[in-house]
């Protein structure tokens, strides 16, 4: 049966982070929230963990993962940024956007997106996703939890646990904490591109 942990949305508690991060080195997948709504999340190194998030949301090769990062700093060990795209990302973060970077040579190649080698980073203000991170010691491998075919308007976290407790190892309950996803913008080229519109404002003209 899935573990259900309630973590404090704001104090989260620091001996159930460390039973999540337990989960996750086992090869484990989790589910936990962000400031975007729940993600699914799972170590780097972790491919058949992330190979059940290809099934669960029937995902294809061009795909994007995200690399949930603690801090702008650690962002830069695991993608490239030109000066423009770093002033961006600088900006934008913490938040709810995920940013489309060249991937740096040593990410697993599982990681990337093969055609363009790109790599998704985000930097979540959610705490609990922050802690998650932070006890972790590396990124926290990443993808948001949407279930395809399935109209998840309205779903509180009651709701969302019940469809998705069979597909993961270990549920983060921190309460509702929306349901809109990052907004997505594609830096691999000098001009940023708008790839999806969620909760985030769009910072340029589209």
């Amino acid at each position: 049966m899935t573990i259900r942990l309630e973590v404090h949305p704001d104090n989260p508690q620091a001996r159930l982070i460390a039973q999540a991060v337990a989960v996750l080195d086992k090869g484990g997948l989790v589910a936990y929230p962000t400031d975007s709504g729940y993600a699914l999340g799972w170590r780097l190194t972790a491919q058949s963990a992330q190979e059940r998030v290809v099934r669960l949301r029937g995902l294809d090769s061009r795909h994007n993962f995200t690399l949930v990062c603690r801090h702008l700093s650690e962002v830069g060990a695991y993608a490239r940024m030109h000066d423009a795209a770093f002033r961006l990302v600088r900006s934008l973060t913490p938040g709810p956007y995920t940013f489309i970077l060249p991937a740096a040579a040593d990410v697993p190649r599982h990681l990337k997106q093969i055609k363009k080698k790109s790599v998704g980073v985000r930097v979540p203000d959610h705490r609990v996703a922050l802690a998650l991170v932070e006890a972790l010691g590396e990124p926290l491998s990443s993808s948001s939890l949407i279930l395809p075919n399935v109209d998840m308007a309205g779903w509180e976290v009651d709701d969302l646990y019940e469809h998705a407790a069979n597909a993961v190892d270990l549920f983060i309950d921190s309460g509702f904490c929306g349901n809109e996803p990052t907004t997505v913008i594609d830096l691999v080229d000098d001009t940023p591109k708008l790839v999806r519109k969620g909760k985030g404002e769009v910072p340029f003209a589209e």
